[in-house]
């Protein structure tokens, strides 16, 4: 068993914070644990709880603050008005595919000359590719608009420019040394760009093109915000920041997938069996593995198909392909992380470093990205799995909280053919004969840079909150801190002095279900700790434990209560806590 880092966020103690927790208390009607839970997040006034819990679309920034945005819309404009053929482009996986469904399915709708094209993730590999480039020349493009790629497609953009093609590039990815010389350059991560917010997706940005065109050309906002249901999925599978202007896109684009989502996704969503209503953790597990499917087992032109698709008839079609590739993709998933594991487990230097960098041939290259995700739940580390591409190795790697691993990437450039992506993401390509001088290199990088406390898992906990606090109430005013994802997680309390009130109960012979009370409290609220079983051999009634969890609502056959979903429990013994960890 492992164990886990209680991080506690900082308890507001300042006088200012202080002041802002008793004025939310009063203004709000909430308690005071719920006032310093907004003021944790920055919240510290009635009309900025306003803005929070009542996100609105006219909360979006002006699209013309990004850099080359007037120079985009006049080339779109341009293209227009001549009757260019207009290309659009988009990467193979969740955030590349939802781009070009809302640019092209959009753009659609006010102008007919125009054509989308995803790359084949092994034919051609990711980003803007010599091949994509080629057929856009012979089928009469002249331009190209690239969506979730491209901002380090130097080479690319210069060939396509030889071809008589012009490029925008919409991108959130960081840029390198240079920018390509392209017609407009829009991403907010460029050093020379000053839009407000940095963190939106490669369909963000392309949406942000899109809302800019449509105050030049004055056409109606609400045509475009029927598209936001594909931006909150790629919101949620892009594991972006849920703060800020993504806060609202995610917010209204959730509404729209539960209210009238596009045929498509309501087909998509039928055959992943979700009857709830959705919210950005089911679409982080249910909805985007399923699109990002296409890409990985066959061509994530199908995931493309599914989501413009018209007819219902159409739409299941494309859906239960969809669904049948990610069967796929899970049993490549499940072996692979076996055999990934077994190698780790069978090296003792590898059981020992601080990195983890797995090299098979034969392994398939659409889910090494989900393996180096398992790897990590394993061995929580910095994790590279790698196959056979082309003659050469590709690569994904994975991250732990606090850690770059794009920077340590980086840092091993020498070594590389490319590399990119984010701080807790990124993929690379290298020579077969460099791997095993990669595999030392990132982890002497690793070793210098990542802290010892990084390589335990760690589980950050809001506050410790008292179980007479947690009420119908308090729990309505929780739900409406949602969408939570990065940037604004679901909060984790933690409760000290709490006694077992029954039996423990194992639930399917792997998840535990306990009753509970805190000392001084007649309060009981059961509590659920899903693949916990192995800790019901420590608990005892008579001894105290601490426990940290989310609250949640249970609707059983009607009846609704108030439930505790937990994250972990800590045996306490002369105010000392051990933690029981979670079995591996």
């Amino acid at each position: 068993m492992s164990e886990k880092r209680w991080v506690y966020r900082p308890i507001p103690e300042s006088s200012e914070q202080l002041l802002a927790v008793e004025a939310l208390t009063r203004d709000l009607k909430v308690n005071p644990f719920m006032a310093m839970l907004l003021v944790q997040r920055g919240i510290t006034c009635f009309d900025e709880a306003r803005l929070f819990f009542r996100p609105e679309q006219t909360h979006l920034h002006d699209p013309f603050l990004m850099k080359d945005m007037d120079k985009a819309v006049e080339r779109l404009q341009m293209a227009m008005v001549r009757e260019e053929k207009i290309l659009v482009y988009g990467d193979y996986d969740v955030d590349g595919t939802t781009s070009v469904s809302l640019f092209y399915g959009f753009l659609k709708t006010i102008y007919p000359h125009l054509g989308y094209y995803i790359p084949d993730r092994y034919k051609e590999g990711y980003g803007i590719s010599s091949q994509g480039i080629e057929w856009a020349a012979q089928n009469g493009f002249t331009l190209i608009v690239s969506l979730d790629c491209g901002i380090k497609s130097v080479e690319r953009v210069a060939e396509a420019w030889e071809k008589g093609i012009d490029f925008i590039i919409c991108d959130h990815h960081r840029p390198g040394a240079e920018i390509p010389k392209a017609a407009a350059v829009l991403d907010p991560k460029r050093a020379d760009c000053e839009y407000p917010y940095k963190e939106l997706t490669g369909c963000g940005v392309g949406f942000k093109l899109l809302q800019a065109l449509c105050l030049f050309r004055e056409i109606e906002l609400e045509r475009l915000y029927e598209y936001l249901d594909l931006l909150a999925i790629s919101i949620a599978s892009d594991i972006v920041p849920i703060t800020g202007e993504n806060r609202v896109l995610a917010y209204y684009g959730l509404k729209r997938l539960n209210a009238s989502p596009r045929t498509g996704l309501q087909a998509l969503i039928r055959v992943a069996g979700f009857h709830n209503e959705l919210d950005i953790t089911n679409v982080v597990f249910g909805i985007g593995p399923r699109i990002n499917a296409a890409g990985r087992i066959k061509h994530a032109m199908a995931a493309v198909q599914l989501l413009l698709a018209e007819t219902e008839e159409d739409a299941t079609e494309f859906a239960l392909e969809i669904n049948e590739h990610n069967n796929s993709r899970r049993q490549y998933d499940t072996s692979i992380t076996e055999q990934a594991l077994a190698m780790i487990q069978s090296d003792e230097w590898l059981l020992k470093a601080k990195s983890t960098v797995l090299f098979n041939d034969t392994w398939h290259k659409g889910v090494i990205g989900i393996v180096a995700s398992r790897c990590i739940e394993k061995f929580h580390r910095p994790t590279i799995i790698l196959t056979a591409s082309h003659d050469k190795a590709a690569g994904s790697a994975r991250s732990v909280p606090g850690f770059d691993v794009y920077e340590a990437i980086e840092e091993c450039a020498d070594l590389l053919e490319q590399f990119g992506g984010h701080t807790f993401a990124a993929g690379l390509t290298l020579k077969l004969e460099n791997i095993k001088a990669f595999q030392q290199k990132f982890e002497e990088v690793v070793s210098r840079r990542i802290r010892e406390e990084q390589l335990v898992p760690m589980i950050e906990i809001d506050m410790p909150l008292d179980f007479d606090a947690i009420d119908q109430k308090f729990y309505n005013v929780l739900k409406q801190m949602a969408p939570f994802g990065p940037g604004n997680m679901s909060p984790v309390f933690s409760t000290h002095d709490v006694y077992l009130a029954g039996e423990p109960f194992i639930m399917k012979e792997k998840h535990l279900k306990i009753s509970v009370r805190q000392q001084g409290s007649s309060r009981i609220f059961t509590a659920i700790g899903f693949n916990m079983a192995h800790y019901a051999l420590f608990l005892r009634r008579s001894h105290p434990i601490s426990i940290c969890y989310q609250i949640e609502e249970n609707n059983y056959n009607g009846n609704k209560s108030l439930q505790l979903y937990l994250k972990d429990i800590k045996l306490t013994a002369g105010g000392v806590e051990a933690s029981l960890g979670s079995r591996q």
